[in-house]
């Protein structure tokens, strides 16, 4: 049910070209992240802050390299002359940015991998081969960040010597992910005869041991961001 909310709310939002709807709505976002989440905000700022360059980077190019250049200046710089309309533009561009990395991170940092890939099978019915593909490949994750670093400290002690350029660092790291790409081939050929053993076919189950059902929980989430999302897109008639 989160997924969908979000979903909708991010292709409603692609719609609006103000700069007041998605201030209203990221601030709405962050409100609700406060009030109703537990999130550890020192990562949520450390994830924030490549959105934060690049609704920077949207608001000066914008300013500076926008086709519409009619109406009033409203500042001047030299040679750049920014007009409201510019303003407006880049504005726009750089909250649409916040506001779309808000709701992503949102539905990260607040999203059990395996229940909402259970949900995903059992409320929209995704194929069981998908869904349990992805599960195998996100628990491959850590085991092949820990074989990335065994196999670079196997090639030190064997004396290769570390680039100290970055191109040639660069080029090095196929020394690394060859024999890494190796063995995930062959972790992922044991799984597959380790599921096909244990009578794994691939088809829809009409029951399930861990089962996610919708409840009060779900209405409310619902409810608050369609809430949000109409409230940020006529805020021009409660704002003024």
């Amino acid at each position: 049910m989160k997924f969908v909310v979000i979903t909708l709310c991010m292709f409603t939002m692609a719609f609006f070209f103000d700069p007041w709807t998605p201030l209203v709505f990221w601030v709405s976002v962050l409100l609700l992240q406060i009030l109703f989440s537990q999130i550890d905000w020192k990562k949520w700022l450390l994830f924030m802050l490549p959105f934060f360059i690049m609704a920077f980077g949207y608001f000066w190019t914008t300013l500076v390299f926008a086709k519409e250049t009619t109406g009033p200046i409203i500042w001047s710089f030299g040679f750049v002359h920014v007009t409201e309309i510019q303003l407006d533009h880049a504005l726009s561009l750089s909250l649409r940015v916040l506001a779309f990395s808000s709701l992503s991170l949102l539905f990260a940092l607040t999203t059990n991998p395996v229940t909402f890939i259970l949900s995903l099978m059992q409320q929209l019915k995704l194929s069981p081969k998908i869904a349990y593909g992805i599960l195998v490949g996100f628990q491959f994750l850590p085991v092949i960040k820990d074989e990335f670093i065994q196999i670079q400290q196997a090639q030190r002690l064997r004396g290769v010597v570390q680039k100290k350029n970055a191109i040639q660092r660069l080029f090095a790291t196929r020394l690394v992910l060859i024999p890494l790409l190796a063995g995930a081939v062959r972790k992922a050929e044991r799984s597959a005869f380790a599921m096909e053993a244990r009578g794994f076919t691939g088809e829809r189950r009409s029951s399930y041991f861990h089962v996610i059902s919708v409840g009060k929980v779900d209405a409310l989430l619902i409810v608050l961001f369609l809430f949000v999302l109409v409230f940020s897109c006529t805020n021009t008639f409660w704002l003024g």
